[in-house]
């Protein structure tokens, strides 16, 4: 009876061994890489955060104009990729040490609309002038598509840690980078359309007023967040190379004979 015992003890031993075998090289990952893995996904969720509240949001861009008309009231607006919002505002309200109408986060009159151009094709009037729906049109593919990048890497490090596929490690990292890259390249054609939408005043009456911008925080936070995905596709690149360089650099020191 004991004897029993003890060989089903030790066939049971055997096929755990076995199993934690087959699960180590079905993983293909030590528990040094996947700590790894992990820390820099965590540092990519936050760019991933930075980015979808970058795009989803319209504080892109303000446009004010000068308190000095002869009014209360004053008027500023506020867009994105998306859509934009004007605003007229009490001069009560706004700073004293403010030249201009603003910032467009202060109580007041609203009016939010998406662009035309995604619809109908038509231009969109901010003040008595015209965006270059082109270049708008430009800005927004480029960032929906550094969003669809962004999720393709996601997934590929996910694969990564449930599958052990360590060769899609590299194909994350190059496709965090491209998002990365990808929208500061929006940012860069969205700042090309502001320019264009300042020098497009339209010739009929009444006049254009003057105008001043400043860029708002949905685009600081599209900027932070181009950096910190290039960064991390950095990171798990750096992952994915071979450690026999670092290791011949920076030899271990052993015990000296004596």
């Amino acid at each position: 009876m004991m004897w029993s015992n003890f060989l089903m003890q030790e066939e049971d031993r055997r096929r755990g061994a076995s199993g934690r075998a087959r699960g180590q090289h079905k993983s293909g990952l030590s528990p040094e890489q996947e700590g790894k893995i992990k820390l820099v996904l965590l540092l990519t969720s936050v760019g991933a955060t930075l980015a979808v509240l970058a795009v989803g949001t319209e504080f892109w861009v303000e446009l004010n104009t000068f308190k000095a008309n002869g009014s209360v009231v004053c008027d500023a607006a506020h867009l994105g990729l998306w859509k934009m919002c004007t605003k007229r505002l009490w001069q009560a309200d706004v700073p004293v040490d403010r030249e201009t109408c603003g910032p467009a986060e202060l109580p007041g009159e609203a009016n939010c609309t998406y662009f035309k151009f995604f619809t109908t094709g038509e231009n969109a009037h901010i003040f008595q002038r015209t965006t270059k729906k082109e270049v708008n049109l430009a800005a927004a593919v480029i960032a929906v598509l550094s969003l669809a990048v962004m999720v393709l890497g996601c997934l590929c490090v996910i694969m990564v840690l449930s599958k052990g596929a360590e060769f899609l490690l590299r194909v994350g990292a190059v496709c965090f980078g491209l998002s990365g890259l990808l929208l500061l390249v929006s940012l860069e054609v969205f700042r090309h359309s502001v320019q264009a939408l300042l020098q497009r005043v339209g010739p009929e009456p009444p006049a254009a007023p003057a105008l001043t911008y400043e860029y708002s925080w949905s685009l600081g936070c599209g900027m932070g967040a181009g950096l910190v995905l290039m960064l991390a596709g950095i990171c798990f690149l750096s992952l994915t190379l071979p450690s026999w360089p670092w290791s011949s650099l920076c030899p271990k020191q052993g015990h000296r004979a004596t």
